[in-house]
């Protein structure tokens, strides 16, 4: 974010940085989910598993990102991935769901709207 205030002995090449961003970039702290995106993707989570469609979870915080896998059996390799990468939070979005292919399902600003790939659709049934 660059602060463009045109007023007289304003530096134009000046660039503002979040706190927060600042103090993770010094002292290497991993990226996490905060409480609010652990609940969203745990409400999910919870509602799949009473599917049948989930099993079990794993969450890792990286430096660069956080990643919420979700898995079939606990040997296979993750069916999905959440992932929380905050250097494309300006671009194309923080949030994505990657399929276990490698394919990005959908990506986006809000969790919530990102979380939503697995949303069923509605569908006619015939008689």
């Amino acid at each position: 974010m660059t602060d463009r205030s045109g007023g007289e002995g304003g530096d134009e090449s000046a660039i503002l940085i979040p706190l927060h961003e600042a103090r993770r970039e010094r002292l290497d702290i991993p990226v996490s989910f905060d409480r609010r995106e652990l609940d969203q993707i745990l409400r999910l989570y919870g509602r799949m598993v009473a599917a049948n469609e989930w099993r079990d979870y794993a969450i890792d915080h990286r430096l660069d990102r956080a990643v919420f896998s979700v898995y079939r059996r606990a040997h296979d390799l993750p069916l999905f991935q959440i992932v929380k990468d905050p250097k494309l939070a300006r671009k194309q979005g923080m949030f994505a769901v990657v399929a276990a292919t490698g394919a990005v399902l959908k990506r986006g600003h809000e969790l919530a709207r990102v979380l939503g790939v697995f949303d069923s659709k509605l569908r006619l049934v015939g008689a």
